[in-house]
Order: C-alpha cells, then sequence, then structure tokens
C-alpha cells in the first residue's frame, strides 16, 4: 500500500482502538484492567497517522517547489529549468506507463477494523467451556472471611476455590447464592461456569462448579441464572483435564441479565 492508504489505515486503527476503550466493547476482548493502556494505544496510534499524514503533504509541497517552472509566480530568480537529457522524456513516460500501482486487495486490511467498530463478538461460552478444562486457582494462604448471617453471595471462583481447597469448612450448613451461565457437557450433565481471565479473551479459561438437587426441567446452554443452594462434600472431575469440579446442591434457580463485563478477573486477583 502507498503512504496515504498506510495512513488511512493506521488512522482506522487508532479509531477503533479508542472506540472500544471508551465503550464496553473492549470487556469482549481484554480485562477491564487494561482499559487505559487501550486507550493509550488508540491516542498513539490516531498521533502517529496525523503526523504522517502532515509530513506527506509537507513533502509533496517541497517536491512542487523544487519542479516549479521559472516563469511560475513564486519561482525564484536562480531557479533554472535543466534541459532534458536526449532520450529523457520517452524513457519518462515509459517508465511512467510500467509504473505498478499497489494492488487493491490490500484494503481487505480495513474489514477486520470495521467489524472490530460494527460488530461486538459474543463472549466466549458453554461451547467452548465444555471443551477446555477447568481452571482454579492455586490453593491460596488463606480465603477472606464470610458474613456470619444472611446467604452468601459467591462467585464461581470463589465457591469452587472454597469447595476444593478449604473443604467447605466455611460454607456447610450456609444458603449459597451463585450467578453464571449454564452449560451441559456430552451426557447432559449440568455446570454453572463463569469463564476466567489472565489477560484477554484468547486465554479465557473456564471455572466449573456441577449442578444437582432442584434444577428447571429445561436447561438452555448460555443462559444466565443465579443458584440458590447449598454446600455439598461431591465433586467430579472435569473429563477435559481432570481437575477436581465440586458440586452445589441446588434449591432454586432463577433467570438473571448477564453482567456487563462477562468474563470473572477475580479468580486470579
Amino acid at each position: 500500500m502507498n503512504r496515504h492508504a498506510q495512513t488511512v489505515v493506521l488512522l482506522l486503527t487508532g479509531g477503533a482502538l479508542l472506540h472500544a476503550g471508551s465503550t464496553d466493547l473492549y470487556l469482549r476482548y481484554v480485562k477491564a484492567g487494561l482499559q487505559p493502556l487501550l486507550i493509550g494505544a488508540g491516542v498513539v496510534l490516531t498521533a502517529a497517522a496525523v503526523a504522517t499524514l502532515w509530513y506527506e503533504r509537507q513533502a509533496a509541497r517541497s517536491r512542487r517547489d523544487r519542479h516549479r517552472e521559472p516563469d511560475e509566480p513564486g519561482a525564484g530568480p536562480d531557479q533554472q529549468r535543466e534541459p532534458d537529457a536526449p532520450g529523457a522524456g520517452p524513457e519518462r513516460a515509459a517508465a511512467g506507463r510500467h509504473a505498478h500501482r499497489e494492488p487493491r486487495v490490500a484494503w481487505l486490511l480495513v474489514l477486520p477494523l470495521l467489524a472490530l467498530v460494527l460488530v461486538a463478538p459474543p463472549a466466549a461460552g458453554s461451547y467452548t467451556a465444555m471443551r477446555t478444562g477447568s481452571a482454579l486457582q492455586e490453593q491460596p494462604w488463606g480465603y477472606p472471611k464470610l458474613p456470619a448471617d444472611g446467604p452468601l453471595r459467591l462467585t464461581v471462583a470463589d465457591y469452587a476455590g472454597r469447595a476444593v481447597y478449604d473443604q467447605g469448612r466455611a460454607l456447610a450448613g450456609r444458603r449459597i447464592k451463585v450467578a453464571g451461565f449454564l452449560a451441559l457437557d456430552g451426557h447432559g450433565a449440568p455446570y454453572l461456569v463463569r469463564m476466567a481471565l489472565n489477560c484477554c479473551a484468547a486465554d479465557a479459561q473456564p471455572v466449573k462448579i456441577a449442578l444437582t438437587g432442584e434444577l428447571p426441567p429445561v436447561l438452555q446452554p448460555d443462559s444466565w441464572i443465579e443458584v440458590t443452594g447449598t454446600y455439598t462434600p461431591k465433586r467430579t472431575k472435569d473429563p477435559v483435564n481432570g481437575t477436581a469440579v465440586p458440586y452445589l446442591s441446588v434449591a432454586s434457580t432463577r433467570p438473571v441479565k448477564a453482567p456487563q463485563d462477562p468474563y470473572d478477573e477475580a479468580w486470579n486477583g
């Protein structure tokens, strides 16, 4: 691509990053903590595009000034038109006729940028979750103290970690509320899942809770629900990587709206 086309692509890239970083769209790609870096990258690319365009215009103006005819307005008295060398005209014309234009297919580079602005990709869901091994953080030194009264509102990762590594000592006998999306394995067994992020959506890994008890007669994968239930020491193994997956004994469920940030970043701090 020529320099002007490169500038356009650079400007569109910077604009797309600024658009994603200033809206909730960036949460489909990276974790929330990277928003300032994303906006900063957009600002840098946009400024680079503007600076490149200004430089190209200045260079074009300098070239016009150097090739201005002596009798043209603004031409200096010391500017003399050099006679063309023999054969220079035909050779120059032939070179112009045989100059190759940049391939138009290069403009396809713009399509991913338009897709980034116009199409919001769905977050990783049940299809990815049931084909990826369950991920739990390494056993921590301890857990935050839980409220003494009332139901416990836990994340999927918090419940799974306490159930697996702490043997549910702080969960036994308590009413627990956990929200996530539904996923079904190859045998139709239901799981409550949240996708955990390290950096970006490309490294998203699921944290799973197997469900038992009073479940709805119809289970729709990828639907978001809040489960109310109690801890049970029952466990199973993830069929993908053999990681321990705890059970939750369900007493009731209700549909909930998908969160603004579909990924759970609390599991790894």
